[in-house]
């Protein structure tokens, strides 16, 4: 059932909400096989848009409203899958140490939020700049190492470098 244009944004959202919730919901089951998960996730489709305010009455989302749900609900997957990966990687690492010495609950959601704010300005990084930043942070390799095991020369490598930690400053700084 399409949508018609209305005269607000938050009308052309509330229109969006009653005409393809219930699809939307029942997609997203399909995708993740967890109704309550789905309806989290149809659910942040929705907030997305009113907080992004981003739906005018003449905007195309209104013409293809499936669509248009569809490509925010695909990104909050991915994010939803990725945010999965990296806390049963943690939780794997956390598994080899005694129980002991396991952070408190509070400060294990604090660990794999920061996780995830790492993992999201690594994904913005282009794949050659983010493995170059990691086998010098993580591995602690030199540049003319990094440069002997991607094939670049140490001047790229340097400049790969300084984007990287360009990148984080304007993450961290806001600059």
């Amino acid at each position: 059932m399409p949508a018609t244009p209305s005269a607000s944004p938050d009308a052309g959202i509330a229109t969006l909400y009653r005409d393809h919730h219930s699809w939307l919901h029942g997609w997203l089951r399909l995708k993740l096989g967890d109704a309550h998960r789905a309806a989290d996730l149809a659910q942040d489709t929705f907030v997305r848009l009113l907080s992004a305010n981003s739906i005018s009455p003449s905007d195309t989302a209104l013409r293809e409203p499936r669509a248009y749900l569809r490509t925010i609900a695909n990104r909050l997957l991915v994010d939803h899958w990725r945010r999965l990966e990296i806390e049963r990687s943690y939780l794997a690492v956390l598994q080899t140490y005694p129980q002991s010495h396991w952070p408190s609950e509070e400060s294990r959601l604090l660990i794999l939020e920061s996780l995830e704010q790492v993992a999201q300005m690594l994904g913005r990084l282009k794949p050659e700049v983010r493995e170059v930043f990691l086998l010098a942070q993580m591995e602690g390799h030199t540049c003319p190492q990094i440069a002997r095991q991607v094939g670049r020369s140490v001047a790229t490598v340097e400049r790969y470098l300084a984007q990287a930690l360009q990148h984080c400053y304007r993450l961290v700084y806001g600059v």
